[in-house]
């Protein structure tokens, strides 16, 4: 009977005659290898498993949007079948596939045993030694041993006469025990296995994996733009049929793709969407008869087609009214100034611009209510968004005049994720909080124009208030730039919501499974829902995501596995307040903290030609390593090098995309990456397909760089033996940062008369200290590469347990870096855990380092800002005696 039938099923030998026994010939035999060949995933019933059946989305009241059935899913998907490989024949069946694949893998010089997960590394050593060691004899072994006796002595109590050939067989039987425990030493130190076969794994060659992963992200532009494709086909804004058809195709994509453990996980949140007429911006008479009305929304790209309306998330419901005041960029410096030239703002309508010295827009807003606005209107001046910059869309990369910048002004560096929520997950059942007086939204509300609307709002205050400065004058053609006052027109602000208190949102989620430290993660994740249809602004990242994926899908079926475990994740609901990435964090928080060893995120992929990189310290060798690889064929030179001239450097991470809840929540180390620009039409309808294939990116030749650097890091953090930390340059930084702080607290007033006296001191030698220890945790690393990879890469088990206790200190270095004492973090903000990355108050998106000591400067509290100063100097000295093993 065959193996396969009874696996497990022992067949005894028969026991051999005395003669057979004896016998000068042996009677054995060598038994014949096989080769078993990886079994293929069986198809899929599908999108939905039989709990999801007939499951659809709680449906949101905003026109035109409805949730979809499972059927429509389905057969939305089945129209873009083309591109998930989904043929009408089972993969594998075809012998040219074979023959193709058989080929491939001998360019990769791959072995074709499969690796097998289940078989032990003992089995492993025992038919590694069974062809490797060679004996000097051949064993003929005789059971009677025939001792000489003189015939005096038989009979008596003594010690036999040996002979020669007693002689012999003694030698013989210590000469095999001799081998014996030579083997069994050999077997227990490990020094015949190399890290990969103690796993029980089929071995690959590092560098001939790298070339596979990076010749196929060089070839699949074609494939990125097949995705881009279905991601642009609708608008897909949080929590719509949209955004839930998407879903379903990224859901199917992973699994067709062949990653594990792939699901949907639903979150409920609130959201808000605008109710059908219910927003309006109209100039009074003094009569109270409308004179004027805005158009708001933006022309139909695609006439008959869906199109998301121009509003803010998050903003709060309302219908006011008041005299309109131009406030520049909405800075709190811009409102001061307002006030200081005796402008009264009480009551009145703010008119903002997008970006300048405030980027964050719901900063904007919150400044306004603070300075005693009761509605606020943001919109994009030409100056910074338009022909005064460039070309705009959907030929040039500008907001054209009808274009509306939309966004949530939800406050993100205040409370971040589900607002109802802070701190916990939005599971069914989950305690919630009211949106009343809810310290992450704003209470007045708010709505996003073109400048072709504002153009007459500013006309209308023409010779009202005071001439505004130079610096806030904008570019939009026959208009005199004019504070106003209170004597201003009136401006009717309706701002009418459809909330949504726990609207469903869906995160997708797959992996593949390390071998060695399986339980450890390596997390690449990039959000999937968007304002309109979001061709740069996310489906950039989300289509290369996807063709990553893939690339990895390949090497699976051809049975690799990394050390690590590779997670990639969908996220939901990012656009409004990061939501889909942070319940997710704040769900899984105890796991991340202790298995989670990095986070790779991907926004905007491409939206330009200039490479771009935010993130930890930590990654900068690696980086470098990867950009080293990757050539700008436009350019004729290597990525890095492009990125060196202009002088790029690892940027630090504020407040901006999903990295937000990993890195300052959780302290797992993240690096956000893209390709960026001048600019493109954010936020808009016209950030669409068509734009990303005439303007953004023709060829989609840059979103295949971005596809092998994303692959190649993967590889980096999840597939090298010990992880490419670079904690020296973590230390570096440290410095760096520390002597920043100090030069920028002595400029805002730090131990000046009538100050309480301030010192960095303790944290300076707190970051010494670290200085120190980073050298000396670093050492180990060069040890390790003399005795192992000078040793023909033989590592015994007692290096490899080292090995990975000093990958595991190392990826958990920021986590130590946490302010995880009874109600720690940043004061007022608890959910910012660590102490040198996070938002401040009012930095919004911008980077900022020891953000609570800065917090605690900029209120005028030096003796918090001392006490902040203290604590971020005992946690980082905690966490460097935690890196050197102390």
């Amino acid at each position: 009977m065959s193996p396969d039938e009874k696996p497990h099923k022992y067949e005894p030998l028969p026991i051999p005659t005395y003669e057979e026994a004896i016998g000068s010939s042996s009677r054995t035999s060598t038994p014949e290898s096989t080769h078993n060949e990886s079994a293929v995933p069986a198809e899929r019933e599908g999108l939905l498993s039989a709990g999801e059946e007939g499951r659809t989305p709680i449906p949101t009241r905003r026109q035109n949007y409805r949730p979809p059935t499972v059927e429509e899913s389905r057969d939305s998907l089945e129209q873009h079948d083309t591109f998930l490989n989904q043929d009408a024949e089972p993969r594998g069946s075809e012998s040219e596939e074979e023959d193709r694949v058989r080929r491939e893998v001998e360019e990769m010089d791959i072995e074709d045993a499969p690796r097998s997960s289940t078989q032990s590394a003992w089995g492993k050593r025992i038919s590694s030694l069974s062809q490797s060691l060679h004996l000097p004899f051949r064993w003929k072994w005789k059971w009677r041993i025939n001792l000489h006796v003189p015939e005096g002595l038989r009979g008596r109590v003594g010690w036999p006469k040996i002979d020669a050939n007693f002689c012999i067989i003694l030698g013989r039987m210590f000469a095999v025990l001799l081998v014996m425990s030579v083997v069994y030493l050999l077997f227990i130190s490990d020094i015949f296995t190399s890290a990969a076969q103690r796993m029980g794994a089929q071995m690959f060659d590092p560098e001939n994996v790298r070339l596979f992963v990076q010749q196929r992200a060089e070839m699949s532009a074609e494939a990125i733009e097949e995705h881009m494709k279905f991601i642009t086909a609708n608008d897909h804004l949080a929590g719509t049929e949209g955004d839930y058809a998407l879903a379903q195709y990224v859901e199917e994509a992973f699994l067709d793709y062949r990653l594990e453990d792939v699901r949907k996980e639903e979150f409920g949140v609130y959201l808000n969407y605008p109710k059908d007429g219910g927003r309006k911006v109209e100039i009074l008479g003094s009569d109270g008869a409308v004179i004027w009305s805005a158009k708001i929304d933006e022309d139909l790209v695609y006439p008959g087609r869906p199109q998301t309306a121009a509003f803010h998330g998050h903003s709060k419901s309302g219908d006011v009214t008041g005299p309109i005041i131009y406030a520049n960029y909405g800075s709190r410096e811009d409102f001061k100034q307002l006030y200081d030239s005796g402008i009264d703002t009480k009551g009145a309508i703010a008119l903002v611009r997008y970006y300048g010295s405030q980027g964050d827009r719901a900063l904007k807003v919150k400044a306004a209510e603070l300075a005693g606005f009761v509605g606020c209107i943001i919109y994009s001046d030409p100056a910074n968004d338009g022909f005064v910059k460039g070309e705009p869309a959907p030929n040039g990369r500008y907001m054209p005049e009808g274009g509306v910048q939309r966004g949530a002004v939800s406050l993100m560096s205040w409370v971040v994720g589900d607002v109802l929520t802070p701190g916990w997950g939005s599971v069914k059942g989950a305690e919630r909080v009211s949106k009343e007086n809810n310290p992450g939204l704003v209470n007045i509300p708010s709505i996003p124009l073109s400048w072709g609307d504002a153009q007459n709002l500013l006309k209308a205050m023409k010779g009202v208030g005071q001439a505004a400065p130079e610096e806030w004058t904008g570019g939009i053609p026959d208009v005199e730039y004019w504070s106003g006052n209170l004597s201003s027109p009136k401006v009717h602000l309706v701002n009418e919501q459809d909330e949504v208190t726990e609207q469903p949102i869906w995160n997708v989620m797959g992996k593949i499974k390390g071998v060695e430290q399986g339980e450890k993660s390596i997390i690449v994740g990039n959000h999937r829902d968007s304002w309109v249809y979001g061709a740069t602004d996310p489906g950039s990242g989300t289509a290369v995501m996807l063709e990553v994926i893939n690339i990895f899908g390949e090497l699976v079926k051809r049975s690799w596995r990394p050390l690590r475990t590779i997670e990639f994740a969908s996220w939901d609901g990012e656009e409004y307040n990061l939501i889909g990435s942070t319940e997710y964090v704040e769900t899984n928080m105890d796991k991340l903290r202790t298995d989670a060893f990095a986070y790779l995120n991907v926004d905007v992929g491409v939206g330009g030609t200039d490479f771009r990189a935010a993130g930890s310290p930590v990654f900068k060798k690696s980086l470098l390593r990867v950009l080293n690889r990757v050539g700008d064929v436009q350019k004729n030179a290597t990525v890095r090098q492009l990125w060196e001239e202009r002088g790029g450097k690892l940027e630090g991470l504020g407040a901006g995309s999903d990295y937000v809840a990993f890195q300052d929540m959780a302290g797992t180390s993240s690096l956000d990456i893209g390709f960026e620009g001048p600019g493109f039409p954010y936020h808009s309808a016209y950030d669409n397909l068509e734009w990303m294939q005439k303007v953004g990116d023709p060829g989609f030749t840059y979103h295949t760089m971005l596809a092998q650097i994303l692959v190649l890091m993967i590889l980096e953090l999840a597939d090298r033996l010990v992880m490419p930390f670079d904690i020296t340059a973590y230390s570096a930084s440290l410095t760096a940062w520390s002597m920043e702080l100090e030069n920028w607290a002595g400029s805002k007033g730090a131990n000046k008369a009538g100050n309480p006296k301030w010192s960095i001191d303790p944290l300076r030698e707190a970051v010494l200290k670290f200085a120190n220890d980073a050298q000396k945790f670093e050492k180990w690393e060069l040890e390790w590469d003399g005795i192992v990879l000078g040793g023909g890469g033989f590592e015994s088990t007692i290096l490899a347990a080292h090995r990975q206790s000093h990958n595991t200190r190392m990826a958990n270095f920021e986590t130590h870096l946490l302010d995880l004492e009874e109600g720690g973090g940043i004061p007022n903000r608890t959910q910012f855990k660590h102490v040198v990355f996070g938002p401040q108050l009012w930095s919004g998106y911008d980077e900022a380092y020891f953000p609570a000591i800065r917090d605690a400067v900029e209120a005028g509290d030096w003796a918090l800002a001392q006490q902040q100063v203290e604590k971020a100097a005992a946690i980082l000295s905690r966490a460097s005696s935690k890196l050197v093993g102390n």
